[in-house]
């Protein structure tokens, strides 16, 4: 597998003004609740009771939706999905793909300390509720 790389905020607001895609793995209701303009939802994991579950879905709806060399920049709360879903990409023939760590909210050290703020916190513009041809739910037709 191809070696991962992982940007900043600041460096994937960049990669989307030269034309990338914005994946965002996070849920639905996270999604919702803001994200990068133009972003797409397609989460890695589903919340199930109690727990979050694998989305069994993520790979069939990411190769449906886009080509193999696709430039995505992929993104979640805090640059762990985000990256899990980089490298699952790159595993499955992906050849652009970046994992834009710190994620929406930012990278935590371990006792839950912000070391590097994500989207929302560096001003960067952000864009709420479910946009048409790019929620969760569009994003899943497109594997039927």
């Amino acid at each position: 597998m191809a070696n991962l790389t992982r940007i900043s905020p600041q460096e994937a607001s960049e990669k989307l003004a030269e034309g990338w895609t914005y994946v965002d793995v996070r849920t639905v209701e996270e999604f919702e609740a803001g994200h990068p303009p133009g972003a797409v939802n397609v989460p890695i994991a589903l919340a199930a009771p109690g727990r979050m579950m694998p989305n069994a879905d993520f790979l069939p709806v990411m190769a449906a939706a886009f080509p193999k060399d696709a430039k995505i920049v992929v993104g979640c709360k805090a640059g762990g999905r985000s990256m899990r879903a980089a490298q699952e990409l790159l595993g499955a023939g992906f050849t652009n793909v970046v994992d834009q760590r710190a994620g929406w909210d930012g990278a935590r050290d371990p006792f839950g300390q912000i070391v590097e703020p994500g989207w929302s916190r560096v001003g960067l513009e952000v864009e709420q509720g479910s946009p048409s041809g790019r929620s969760w739910e569009e994003m899943r037709k497109k594997a039927d």
